[in-house]
């Protein structure tokens, strides 16, 4: 549609006779001026130069230093990964030598709980024969006591009852002769 005027206008020199070069009836018919075009491709490479150094290399700069600081970001990101994983690890092993630990902890006092026991127990047993022991001491010298007044008493007895029986008096020679047969006779039985 736009293109048909165009194409009929280069129809119409191709008919007609001319004495020109065909450069110079294109350049005619498509209105061409070498002094425009020129102008405008100063301009062009002026604006692309303008644009190179101060749009394109800060926006390439730019660009550059984003990707860095991406890439930057992902290997932190990688490093934080595997510190974390390395934590993990290191706490879990931490977790597993406490529970070793403790576990062999209250392994230790269950020996020195038992061990204490045992010694306690030794201990009890020991006390409770010195204690025996002791009572069977004071037991025999208590007995031994009593048997001595006991016999004491029974020569009295038997001083008395024979000084009544034989109705005098008896001298002390006497008394001490029946006290010792007496004492004497209690001993052999």
């Amino acid at each position: 549609m736009t293109l048909m005027p165009i194409f009929a206008a280069a129809a119409e020199a191709a008919h007609a006779p001319s004495t020109d070069s065909p450069l110079t009836v294109v350049t005619r018919q498509f209105g061409w001026e070498p002094r425009l075009f020129f102008s405008q491709m100063i301009l062009i490479i002026l604006v692309a130069l303008v644009l190179a150094r101060y749009a394109y290399k800060p926006l390439l700069a730019m660009l550059d230093l984003r990707k860095r600081q991406i890439a930057e970001g992902l290997e932190n990101a990688e490093k934080t990964r595997k510190e974390l994983a390395n934590a993990q690890i290191k706490a879990q092993e931490i977790l597993t030598q406490a529970s070793i630990q403790s576990n062999k902890a209250i392994e230790e006092a269950r020996a020195s709980a038992a061990k204490i026991l045992e010694q306690e127990t030794q201990k009890a047993i020991a006390t409770a024969g010195d204690i025996i022991a002791k009572a069977k001491q004071s037991n025999e010298a208590e007995l031994a006591r009593m048997k001595t007044e006991l016999r004491k008493e029974i020569g009295r007895l038997v001083v008395a009852t024979s000084s009544k029986v034989a109705g005098k008096l008896l001298t002390a020679e006497d008394q001490s002769r029946l006290a010792e047969e007496t004492n004497r006779q209690m001993s052999s039985n």
